[in-house]
């Protein structure tokens, strides 16, 4: 199977070579692994007086009778006549007229395939598939054909559909009896799956649909088994391998301030995951895990409790967020909820001065500084602490995986780990890319909080817009207005934005009303000058692009107005609304967009007035866009899936990681004889792993 496919029949150096740079297939095995990406159903035979202009793809058993060369403008074209006992039609060539012309026998049996046309009153079958019924019978056949993905490359040269079929029958008749299993005994039996062997056999010639159906359920079901049960195996080495510190006691940090300080209660779910993350805390493994909550559930205070409980125990506890802004406000809240203790906070980003950060450095070394809020200089090599024993990661999909490593190496033992996010994930997506953390969920708002109504509204209600803002704005309240972000234009970004400005300073004059602008291209100082102007409420309307999606906190914002909606993803639009409903007022959410609209941005903005609840519209978005796009398919390289698809096999995707559970629980280190075969697949999957395998 490890052989490469230059030595295969109808392969060849130059065939091999633009196959392994366009579809990354080197050997047998890779080959045998290229799945269909479509079938054409080949079962069914049609006579020449059944012939329709609705037949897409039809064949026909019957007889060249006769062959004429036509003289065109250009060249020339090929025209046979091919008939069976019903009737006639004609096959057409407009490109190979001489080679074809050539290698065409008159009075044989040829199976004809292609799509029907109609010239001249008469069906016709332009470039069909034409092959000897003796050819045919021998060959590998199938009733359903398989269609290979392609490249503009490889049909240039010469790679078509008919030729990979080829080239697939040629490794089927050269590997069929080397196809060894791969999953257990058991397995197989418990779930009536056919045997590896007969799946890819299937995959590539299938008889009919329900051969298709068996191979397909089969195939997916191996693939996802092997993603669930090296996510599984990772958290379970974890644990085993990778030692933490223990926080036996909840002491005087914590207490105080709960009982004290806290200016609120807790919800259920809050009290909830804090006592899932003690639990973690209180073992001699490191913490792994990741807080999910919607926009304003209450995160951070979990986050400042869970860093109090280092405290307690002696040691440091980091925050780090992906931008400046996200940090300034998790420091700025910080520092606020402790200023009656004795605990020392800093903010380190790359805007810090050097003089501010040698302080910051020489604190953290002598311990005097307890908790470090900051964005990715937090990682750099000159950051070093005395003790650091939690490290909390907000928005963590804006981390890769590296970033996140450099966390681990800050201290002898790694700290404790939690990540947060936002952004709710669907089940699916906790199952398969997240299915080696353990996962708390807040899912439950603070009480008090009103629902946030969202409105889609036309550019044509502008002016009734601009009336409704006038009258929260008399009311108090401030509102924020956004532009979209499109990275690949900032100048049309900028120009969007300066647009709005203008118009919406001519609608709401000095000095009536103040306006702050925040957008990408400005200085950070400027940028934080303008934001704390909004946060203090000497401006009543913040004009911004997306860079206010995370972090910012105004609990007198009470209305968000989102320009050119449908230009936004689900997730982002969900962010936006989420800043505003801070407070105890009635909020609201505006949709702008074009009267223009796609189907799918329909859905999106349908789906935002319906309902406020972020699992749902993670749900919506995932089936849109899917997974890859969804998590930046660089950052979850498990994604690159051959056939199965996480969100339409969810079901197969359950069944999957019950039995790699149900398999690890007997039989942690696959060692028993039965689960040989797993291992050996196993075992090949995680050999260039190394540190990666503890790194969730």
């Amino acid at each position: 199977m490890q052989t490469p496919i230059t030595y295969l029949k109808g392969v060849g150096p130059m065939r091999a070579e633009a196959i392994q740079k366009e579809l990354g297939i080197k050997t047998y095995e890779d080959l045998a692994n290229f799945f269909p990406n479509r079938y054409i159903d080949r079962t069914q035979f049609f006579k020449t007086n059944q012939l329709h202009t609705t037949n897409s793809e039809v064949q026909i058993v019957g007889k060249i009778t006769h062959i004429k060369e036509i003289k065109q403008k250009r060249g020339s074209r090929l025209v046979a006549t091919f008939s069976d006992e019903y009737g006639s039609i004609e096959l057409v060539w407009f490109k190979g007229v001489k080679w074809i012309k050539d290698n065409l026998k008159v009075n044989t049996p040829y199976v004809a395939f292609g799509k029907v046309a109609v010239f001249n009153r008469q069906f016709t079958i332009s470039h069909p598939e034409l092959e000897l019924v003796t050819e045919y019978k021998k060959s590998l056949r199938s009733g359903m054909q398989a269609i290979y993905p392609s490249t503009e490359l490889l049909a240039k040269k010469g790679v078509t559909n008919r030729v990979m079929f080829k080239i697939m029958q040629n490794l089927f008749l050269e590997i069929k009896n080397k196809i060894g299993e791969t999953l257990s005994d058991e397995i197989i039996e418990k779930l009536h799956l056919i045997s590896k062997k007969e799946a890819l056999f299937n995959i590539h010639f299938p008889k009919n649909q329900e051969a298709l159906e068996k191979a397909q359920f089969r195939l997916k079901f191996e693939e996802l088994f092997f993603i669930q049960l090296q996510l599984i195996r990772k958290n379970l080495l974890h644990k085993a391998k990778i030692k933490g510190y223990k926080f036996e006691k909840v002491g005087n940090y914590f207490n105080r301030f709960y009982t004290d300080i806290l200016p609120f209660e807790l919800t259920n779910a809050q009290k909830r995951v804090l006592k899932e993350i003690r639990a973690d805390l209180n073992k001699n493994v490191q913490m792994n895990r990741l807080l999910q909550g919607d926009v304003g559930s209450g995160k951070t205070i979990v986050a400042l409790l869970t860093m109090l409980i280092a405290l307690d125990n002696g040691f440091q506890a980091t925050l780090m967020a992906p931008t400046s802004i996200l940090a300034t406000q998790h420091y700025e809240s910080i520092k606020e909820l402790l200023k009656n203790t004795d605990i020392n906070v800093a903010l380190l980003q790359g805007s810090t001065k050097t003089k501010e950060r040698k302080i910051i450095h020489e604190n953290l070394k002598n311990g005097s500084l307890h908790i470090l809020v900051g964005t990715h200089a937090i990682i750099e090599d000159t950051v070093q602490f005395k003790n650091l024993g939690l490290a909390i990661i907000d928005e963590q999909h804006r981390f890769g995986v590296k970033q996140r490593a450099k966390m681990w190496q800050k201290n002898k033992i790694p700290p404790h780990i939690l990540v947060m996010t936002a952004t709710p994930i669907p089940r699916t997506l906790q199952m398969s890319i997240y299915g080696d953390l353990d996962i708390s969920v807040i899912d439950e708002l603070p009480p008090g909080r009103k629902s946030i109504k969202t409105i889609h509204k036309y550019d044509s209600n502008r002016l009734a817009v601009f009336k409704f803002l006038k009258d929260e704005i008399a009311k108090g309240r401030q509102v924020y207005i956004v532009y979209p972000l499109i990275q690949e234009s900032e100048a049309m970004d900028y120009k969007d934005l300066m647009d709005g400005y203008e118009s919406i300073s001519r609608e709401f004059p000095i000095p009536k009303y103040q306006i702050s602008i925040v957008h990408g291209k400005m200085k950070p100082e400027a940028k934080d000058f303008e934001m704390q102007r909004f946060i203090k409420g000497e401006t009543q309307i913040m004009v911004a692009t997306t860079v206010i999606e995370v972090g910012v906190n105004v609990p007198n914002a009470s209305v968000m107005v989102i320009e050119s909606a449908e230009r936004f993803g689900l997730s982002q639009l969900h962010q936006l609304r989420g800043r505003v409903g801070r407070g105890s007022d009635q909020s609201y959410c505006i949709l702008m967009s074009s009267f223009k609209l796609s189907d799918e941005a329909k859905l999106r903005l349908k789906t935002m007035t319906e309902t406020n609840d972020g699992f749902k519209i993670a749900e919506v978005d995932l089936k849109l866009r899917g997974p890859g796009n969804l998590m930046g398919t660089q950052q979850s390289g498990i994604l690159n899936l051959r056939i199965a698809d996480i969100v339409k096999d969810s079901a197969i995707l359950k069944l999957a990681r019950d039995a790699s559970k149900y398999i690890l629980k007997k039989d942690p280190n696959l060692s028993l004889p039965e689960n040989r075969r797993i291992n050996y697949v196993y075992s090949k999957i995680i050999k260039k792993q190394g540190i990666w395998m503890y790194i969730s």
